[in-house]
């Protein structure tokens, strides 16, 4: 008889650093700018923006917080299932929401290929100097977060809002 064991689910985890307690005001700073980034945005697209960079990232506790506040703030259930696969069902987004979701894609993977200039003409075709500068804010924020949370080894569902 063979017996299977998962590395993942057996192990513990040694305990991390509270980035909140520990860097106190570069966590106050983080939530300063994130607060900026959104100003003036959809709400429907801060989240959207935030759920594919986490995708991206494979961080499950951004992910779940984002996907969490998205259906609060009224996102279908179909265009939560459809954002990681968004370029396939493009129908359920608008062309403005695509382009943002695309340079999403582009900084956040921005060390593959840079931000090719026709996702940013793209981008640029469907926000306002003000509005695309906010949305790269915002982009900048969430990866920020990512990286935080997947450092600080923060589990998915225990979001202390």
């Amino acid at each position: 008889m063979t017996t299977h064991t998962s590395t993942n689910s057996t192990q513990v985890k040694a305990p991390r650093l509270e980035f909140a307690k520990s860097a106190p005001k570069a966590f106050r700073a983080l939530i300063a700018f994130d607060a900026a980034a959104r100003e003036g945005l959809d709400p429907a697209l801060v989240e959207l923006i935030q759920i594919r960079a986490s995708h991206l990232n494979h961080c499950a506790y951004c992910l779940h917080m984002h996907t969490n506040d998205a259906r609060k703030a009224g996102e279908s259930e179909d265009r939560l299932h459809m954002v990681a696969v968004w370029r396939e069902a493009r129908h359920f987004f608008t062309e403005r929401e695509q382009a943002a979701l695309a340079l999403t894609e582009a900084m956040t993977l921005v060390a593959d290929a840079g931000v090719p200039d026709e996702v940013y003409a793209q981008a640029a075709a469907h926000f306002d100097e003000r509005e695309l500068a906010q949305v790269l804010a915002l982009i900048c924020t969430i990866n920020t977060w990512n990286r935080v949370a997947l450092s600080t080894g923060k589990v998915a569902g225990t979001d202390e809002r």
